[in-house]
């Protein structure tokens, strides 16, 4: 199982509708786009020195193949419309992880 990992730190001024976007329409389309069979969005518990609130969303998928599948073929639409929303108010950065195990 792969895990893609979506660190963001959100700017104090947008909170509020970035929380609602991502709730109510961005990890829905990110599901949507099949390749992705659960999503789960956790708040990171320090505090940034440059301020905002930051979040993991992880999305999991069966493989590095379908996750490469996501990246060609629905990612830069997905990303586009975080960038029109919220500009330089939104910071992410992007990990992929390969589960082990779990106990």
């Amino acid at each position: 199982m792969i895990i893609y990992n979506v660190t963001i730190n959100i700017h104090g001024s947008v909170h509020d509708q970035w929380m609602q976007w991502m709730q109510k329409k961005h990890i829905h389309d990110m599901l949507a786009t099949g390749k992705f069979s659960s999503a789960r969005m956790v708040k990171v518990l320090i505090e940034e020195e440059m301020g905002g609130t930051t979040y993991s969303l992880q999305f999991t998928t069966d493989s590095k193949e379908t996750l490469q599948r996501y990246y060609d073929e629905d990612a830069p639409k997905l990303r586009e419309e975080g960038l029109q929303l919220f500009g330089d108010k939104m910071l992410a950065f992007r990990t992929e992880l390969e589960l082990i195990s779990e106990h």
